[in-house]
């Protein structure tokens, strides 16, 4: 009798499984999609008429906030911390509307120059996806956290076609913890997304071609992965702050306009801070070879590191949907890019750009989101070699620990 309700328990759970994962994996190609074909019509339409940009971020910050008052019950959406909520209360779930809201959001934001991304709102749309799932077809409570971590799984996966990154991601920064029906969960939903994505025929989110490292490069390596973990910190600490003083601001109207100005008039003068910045980030990894330094590209490259994180903050703060995760990456490679470029030039040195562009994003990600394993898997799959796997490992290990060891909490930790 008991092996029959276990058997019955487990097969709820596959099939459970398997529908969430393939739910979450559609959630997250279409809103990947359609995200990055209008974020490139609303840059080429601001292009033509000087001035417009100022006017993207009151756009897109004003229908978030009429959509949350007129449609999402008045709920702000408050990030990784609502899954973190639903896992360790057995009452508290995510409710179904959080699936809309997340995917409305995380695409307003971005396609209107809000400098974030949409993998903060793919991973609570779909862990909204697998709690609906959870709570409508009641499986057992001690199963919650699988549903929940293996749809998350599915969407990141899929997000950047890594069936690794949306694993270690599932279990480092959502489950938390590793039991075997976690690891099999995770493992069925990875497998979901990667057919998925072959049938689609999904695109990675960036194409790498790192080439061999040298030894003698490795004393740069490790000083790089000191500076991402401070760069993390600083992160993570503007982010806190930003977002505590926007919290104050209880004047919906006064809210937004500020940050609407900060981010336009940011924009007006970096365009590369523009949504996400990965188009920024494809441009220079498609053309290290014919990069040199100059005093006016190092000055924007500093630029960059230093206002990203800000900029980002704001546009959170400003009612805008997303995280740490997409200007972590492109925050990394800027640094990456400047670091080497620096080096090369002023000590002599013979660094390889694309390389620390590649090592840097893993490592600021790492030491931001403190999940060294998510990095590694991600940036490994998207290099398609194991050529620098050695200098990823060794970098977001680094980073990650500097980072923790000065700040103990990451965006998505703290309970302040």
């Amino acid at each position: 009798m008991r092996k029959s309700i276990r058997r019955r328990a487990y097969s709820g759970l596959v099939f459970n499984i398997l529908l969430v994962s393939l739910l979450a994996s559609m959630l997250a190609s279409t809103l990947k999609l359609i995200t990055e074909h209008y974020q490139g019509e609303m840059l080429h339409r601001s292009s033509h008429y000087f001035g417009a940009i100022l006017l993207f971020p009151l756009i897109g910050f004003t229908l978030i906030f009429l959509l949350r008052k007129l449609v999402f019950y008045n709920k702000p959406n408050k990030g990784i911390t609502e899954i973190y909520n639903t896992l360790e209360n057995r009452k508290n779930e995510l409710p179904f509307y959080k699936v809309l809201s997340h995917y409305a959001n995380g695409f307003l934001t971005v396609i209107f120059g809000g400098s974030t991304g949409i993998e903060v709102s793919t991973v609570v749309a779909t862990a909204a996806i697998g709690s609906n799932a959870y709570k409508k077809t009641g499986l057992a409570y001690k199963y919650k956290t699988e549903i929940v971590a293996a749809a998350v799984a599915a969407g990141v996966a899929t997000l950047f076609g890594s069936p690794f990154a949306g694993l270690f991601f599932a279990l480092e920064a959502i489950a938390r913890k590793v039991s075997w029906t976690v690891v099999l969960s995770v493992l069925l939903a990875v497998t979901v997304s990667f057919l998925t994505s072959y049938f689609i025929g999904a695109e990675p989110l960036f194409k790498l071609h790192p080439k061999p490292w040298s030894l003698s490069a490795l004393p740069y390596l490790l000083g790089m992965s000191v500076l991402a973990g401070l760069i993390s910190v600083y992160f993570t600490r503007i982010c806190l702050l930003v977002k505590s003083r926007f919290t104050s601001i209880r004047n919906n109207t006064q809210r937004i306009a500020l940050g609407a100005g900060i981010v336009g008039i940011a924009l007006l003068f970096l365009p590369q801070l523009y949504g996400d910045s990965y188009h920024v980030v494809s441009g220079f990894l498609a053309n290290t070879t014919n990069i040199t330094f100059s005093s006016s590209l190092g000055l924007m490259l500093l630029l960059l590191i230093v206002l990203k994180p800000l900029i980002a903050s704001v546009t959170l703060g400003a009612g805008g949907d997303g995280g740490v995760f997409a200007p972590g990456m492109v925050v990394g490679a800027f640094l990456g890019l400047l670091f080497a470029l620096t080096c090369n030039h002023y000590l002599g040195t013979n660094l390889i750009l694309i390389n620390f562009m590649v090592v840097g994003m893993a490592a600021v990600l790492s030491g931001c989101i403190h999940a060294p394993l998510t990095a590694i898997a991600l940036f490994t799959t998207l290099s398609g070699s194991t050529l620098i796997l050695v200098p990823i490992v060794i970098c977001c290990v680094i980073a990650k620990y500097i980072a923790k060891w000065i700040y103990p909490y990451s965006v998505y930790s703290y309970k302040g």
